[in-house]
């Protein structure tokens, strides 16, 4: 069983640096069983972290998660998202509810808002804070905020532990502002995406490296990600020996030369770019 680095978060807590990550799951009901049994390989090997939403699969990723982490539910750390059209006060109680619900569980360890809607921050961090104070969720975050969005949210309330984002080597716009930001305050960078859904893997720049290595492109796509202080990475796969294969990037350790190529052909921000989604 692997040991995973844990990277701490701003109220104390430590959050694994390596997960699994959920999007598209849920979505076929044929796949149903292929998914929870991919989740369990994952907490088989020592990973705990899995990211989920209510948004993926409507709901389905939610009880995948949740068949897949029944009976063994101390073994994960679960965290979950309320969309935007849910983030009024009540609203995200009811959404939180429903969620506990698909994965079976009373709690979440991390709740996050899925981006900014209509609803006010103010709003929606009270509804965070009732949860938080009822049990049902232990800390709560945000995804796909951008600078800006942050400092308002700091302006808000100083609770906030974790930003999750699109964060690859083709996705380096917030190391110009956001992830300095992020670093300085200790809130921690939940990139998702790391390998740009499969295409980094096909990378001819990550392929010399790997075979300096004796590793594969998409772990060097993943370990650059690792590298950062602060950072963390949830590739989602639902094939059990990708998982193993993404898993063993947390033993690769790039050299300096490995970096400078790494920037060369996907050179950093030169200029502060709006937060790209997908």
């Amino acid at each position: 069983m692997a040991v995973i680095a844990e990277t701490p978060l701003p109220d104390g807590s430590t959050i694994p640096v390596f997960g699994l990550g959920t999007w598209h799951m849920g979505e076929r009901r044929s796949a149903f069983e292929a998914e929870v049994a991919a989740l369990r390989h994952g907490l088989d090997l020592g990973i705990r972290l899995i990211d989920t939403a209510e948004m993926y699969g409507s709901g389905g990723a939610e009880e995948v998660v949740g068949a897949a982490i029944a009976g063994r539910r101390d073994a994960a750390y679960l965290v979950s998202k309320v969309l935007p059209s849910n983030a009024s006060r009540q609203r995200t109680i009811r959404a939180c509810e429903e969620s506990l619900r698909r994965l079976g569980t009373d709690r979440l360890d991390l709740y996050l808002l899925h981006w900014r809607g209509g609803t006010p921050l103010e709003e929606t961090v009270r509804a965070f804070e009732d949860l938080k104070a009822a049990g049902k969720i232990l800390r709560w975050g945000v995804s796909n905020f951008d600078l800006d969005d942050m400092e308002e949210l700091a302006g808000i309330s100083a609770d906030c532990v974790v930003n999750q984002v699109l964060y690859n080597l083709t996705r380096r716009g917030i190391e110009f502002d956001l992830l300095p930001w992020q670093q300085q305050r200790s809130i921690p960078v939940m990139a998702y995406s790391p390998i740009e859904q499969g295409l980094l893997a096909e990378d001819k720049t990550l392929a010399g490296i790997a075979r300096a290595h004796g590793a594969t492109p998409a772990q060097v796509a993943l370990a650059w990600v690792m590298d950062k202080p602060g950072v963390m990475a949830i590739p989602k796969s639902a094939n059990p020996a990708r998982i193993e294969e993404n898993l063993a990037a947390l033993g690769l350790r790039l050299t300096d030369a490995d970096r400078t190529a790494l920037d060369r052909a996907f050179p950093q921000p030169r200029r502060r770019q709006p937060l790209e989604m997908i």
